[in-house]
């Protein structure tokens, strides 16, 4: 069953239907974007490049005519002017844009999302695999004991690696496709690791502990480098959000004084706005720079 994208107007069997069309067009994008279906495959989302693609255009032109469409309704009823409504076509195809590109980086965020979850249980769930091993457990019931732990994404990936194990699949075959699948470096490199380890007759316990002892000074650099970041952004945000508003607001009230001119309420209203919208793209910034480390 496929995923619900958002921006695609209809369920996805009948985009696909509808969509068909536009596959020229999606062949010419795809050749502009080499490498979106490894993303795609990544993303979970299964389309060819050029079937996804060609949504996303079918997408854009649904939404132009859609709001374009709203507009002019809006403006018969409430009776605007004949240059007012030539404005709607601008505004609707910088919406039906916007709606083209989201749903093009769409795979690019769910790929960011689900790095952050790896990377976020991969020290823990090592640990967890490391003292199986050490226990004298077989690697794959180690793995079994993984996946069936409470590790997100982690225990999903290696619960897929199992299955395909348990099917007949040759341990390091199903460790290698499951690093090449996936989009987070540091599991791909974890995983491409202990499979060295099986292929070489190196001792996965030792093996495991090195990897386990790295992720953990990475853990702690990441950790440094994002304190020493939130430095800068903090006096960003009190001359941004602090001194030059209040300052701002001060020198006006002095100068329409002295200049007679007239500060109305909009203005006040306008300045709100605008430091709203800082503070919610600041705290989008903070949060997007935070590294990925369950506490």
């Amino acid at each position: 069953m496929k995923k619900r994208i958002p921006f695609v107007p209809f369920p996805i069997p009948l985009m696909k239907k509808i969509s068909r069309r536009f596959l020229g067009f999606g062949d010419k994008l795809s050749k502009i974007l080499p490498g979106y279906g490894v993303k795609l495959e990544q993303a979970e989302l299964d389309f060819q490049p050029r079937d996804y693609l060609a949504m996303a255009f079918f997408s854009l032109i649904f939404w132009i005519l859609m709001i374009f469409t709203l507009l002019f309704a809006i403006s018969i009823f409430a009776t605007l002017s004949q240059n007012f409504i030539f404005t709607f076509i601008p505004v609707s195809i910088v919406i039906g844009f916007l709606s083209f590109l989201y749903i093009i980086f769409y795979p690019s965020l769910i790929i960011t999302r689900k790095v952050k979850d790896l990377e976020k249980n991969l020290h823990f769930s090592l640990r967890h695999l490391l003292i199986q091993v050490k226990s004298g457990v077989p690697l794959f019931d180690g793995l079994v004991s993984v996946a069936n732990g409470n590790y997100g994404l982690v225990s999903k990936e290696l619960g897929e690696c199992t299955k395909r194990i348990s099917t007949g699949c040759e341990q390091t075959s199903a460790l290698e496709e499951l690093a090449l699948k996936n989009p987070s470096l540091n599991f791909r490199r974890v995983i491409w690791q202990i499979s060295n380890a099986i292929k070489t007759g190196a001792d996965l316990g030792n093996t495991l502990d090195a990897i386990v002892y790295n992720l953990g000074d990475e853990r702690k650099v990441s950790i440094r480098k994002y304190g020493s970041q939130l430095n800068p952004l903090a006096m960003m945000y009190m001359m941004l959000a602090v001194i030059i508003p209040s300052l701002g607001i001060t020198f006006l009230i002095i100068f329409s004084s002295f200049s007679g001119v007239t500060i109305t309420e909009s203005l006040f209203f306008i300045i709100l706005f605008a430091l709203a919208f800082f503070q919610f793209t600041f705290i989008g910034i903070v949060k997007s720079r935070r590294p990925a480390i369950e506490l």
